[in-house]
């Protein structure tokens, strides 16, 4: 379910033959209640295809059952991800149309999550040397290098994700003078500076020198394309997310690195690096744009280095 989808009333019968209220409700909670287009996405793919199940079914939107809604979450698995996603959709959309009076009761209210320890992060973790490796086999005498050296810089030395580091426009690199700051939008709208490391400031300064943005428009990206038809040249529009994940993967080919790194490991191993010093887990955690300490431990992968240590003294 989209904007467009909402904004054309293309909603699954099912909400139409529960009157004007449920079709007001539904506008209501993409339109209004999420301010995100990544949510609204993924939020709407999961109501629909809950509420299509369910109309398949003969279903009317008051005769869904606690049964049927976890039967819907049971057969999403074996992603925990995806579970958890789908049940906060549904959680909240549902909730909506009992505040509407489209029904009587939240039929997901009673159906239980998924349970994953605290400890079960499955983000491969890049090594302090293989990062290391990787920045200094980037060649820095083109702007295509340099503007990668950027971007996987800007990974290494913030743990930012890679949707806010792809959203980072030239006014977000702030200068204070005797410093400088990326401001980084994250999540739910909120946003946090990140002071720049003094290797990192000189690639930004050496790439945004190359790629000619010093004198761009403020609001324009920090981060581009290249031209395919002239790699000197830069195309002013934003270097998307996935052309972020595409570069890494070059980049790591190239510097005969796993390739099953991906730029979620750089936050990995920002967190369990900072915390071996033991810096303070607020300021980790801050660092890292998490609401709870309990999303900053999934990422601490220092007990998984005591495993892999005791493994390698087996004595065969």
């Amino acid at each position: 379910m989209t904007t467009t989808d909402l904004a054309h009333r293309n909603l699954p019968a099912i909400l139409q033959d529960a009157g004007n209220s449920a079709t007001f409700a539904a506008e209501e909670f993409f339109e209004a209640k999420l301010s995100n287009e990544h949510t609204r996405r993924a939020y709407g793919r999961y109501v629909r295809n809950f509420l299509e199940r369910c109309q398949a079914n003969g279903l009317a939107l008051r005769e869904i059952t606690p049964g049927d809604a976890a039967r819907f979450i049971r057969d999403l698995q074996p992603s925990v991800s995806t579970q958890k996603v789908a049940l906060a959709a549904l959680r909240r959309f549902f909730d909506l149309l009992v505040t509407r009076h489209v029904v009587m009761l939240n039929p997901f209210a009673s159906v239980r999550g998924p349970r994953q320890p605290a400890d079960a992060g499955r983000t491969p973790e890049i090594t302090v040397a293989q990062a290391r490796q990787l920045l200094d086999s980037i060649d820095a005498t083109r702007l295509a290098g340099l503007r990668d050296r950027a971007v996987i810089g800007t990974l290494t030395y913030t743990g930012a994700r890679v949707g806010a580091l792809s959203q980072l426009r030239l006014q977000d690199l702030r200068d204070y003078g005797e410093h400088r700051t990326l401001c980084f939008r994250e999540k739910g709208g909120k946003r946090r500076e990140i002071p720049v490391r003094i290797d990192l400031d000189g690639w930004l300064a050496d790439y945004l020198a190359a790629g000619r943005l010093v004198d761009e428009p403020k609001d324009s990206p920090l981060l581009r394309p290249l031209d395919n038809r002239n790699l000197a040249r830069l195309v002013p529009r934003t270097l998307s997310p996935q052309l972020i994940r595409d570069l890494l993967k070059r980049r790591l080919r190239d510097a005969g690195l796993p390739k099953i790194l991906t730029p979620h490991s750089f936050r990995v191993m920002v967190v369990t690096d900072l915390l071996t010093q033991d810096v303070p887990m607020e300021d980790v955690q801050y660092l890292a744009g998490h609401s709870h300490p309990s999303t900053t431990q999934v990422y601490d992968r220092r007990a998984h280095k005591i495993t892999r240590n005791i493994v390698e003294r087996i004595s065969v």
